[in-house]
């Protein structure tokens, strides 16, 4: 999922590929539901998808998107797998079991792209650190929230992602966007949001 997004971060904006990804959880939501209102959150979302082609406005490398929609189904099934294993394995014992695989798994691909860079004190230190705030300790975070408020309340705080994507790719990486996109990243966050908060109710 991690590995799929930066790819699409390389190549689109952030804000637009937080966006794109945000439709894996909130299609898994939309499948798995029977409520008439989701079928407007759907909507929103995919008029704000349309919004985010290429039609006017900046063009978007088409890798970068399919990459981003590589990473919004991996983050599906990344929701029904971590129930699964959320149900056996107690605590964050499965959390970190996943992380130690991937980067097993991974680790191929970064030493075959970075040759003996990988091998790099410093660069080691970095990626240390981005594995740090990009995966364990924010999916620490989202268990232990998960435990202490309702689902649909989680739900609308994740929303925001989107859209504090695209700020912060406006505040940190100067990135800026058409009017077009930020209001398609809203729609999609605004979906995402009446969904979540709507789902009981």
């Amino acid at each position: 999922m991690n590995l799929s997004f930066y790819a699409a971060i390389e190549r689109i904006p952030i804000g637009i590929a937080a966006t794109l990804e945000f439709l894996g959880p909130l299609g898994l939501a939309a499948l798995k539901s029977r409520e008439r209102l989701d079928f407007l959150w759907v909507f929103l979302a995919f008029v704000g998808v349309l919004l985010l082609a290429p039609i006017r406005g900046e063009a978007l490398d088409i890798w970068g998107v399919l990459f981003a929609l590589v990473a919004a189904f991996c983050w599906a099934m990344y929701i029904l797998l971590a129930a699964q294993v959320g149900q056996a394995v107690p605590g964050a014992d499965g959390l970190c079991w996943a992380i130690v695989i991937a980067a097993v798994l991974l680790a191929p691909i970064g030493i075959a792209s970075a040759g003996s860079a990988f091998l790099e004190p410093n660069i080691l230190g970095v990626g240390f650190i981005v594995a740090m705030l990009s995966s364990m300790i924010p999916y620490s975070l989202e268990l232990i929230a998960l435990k202490s408020m309702p689902v649909n309340v989680f739900g609308v705080l994740k929303s925001l992602e989107p859209m504090s994507a695209a700020i912060a790719g406006l505040l940190v990486l100067g990135e800026m966007l058409t009017v077009q996109s930020a209001f398609a990243i809203a729609l999609v966050s605004l979906a995402a949001a009446g969904a979540s908060r709507f789902r009981n109710g």
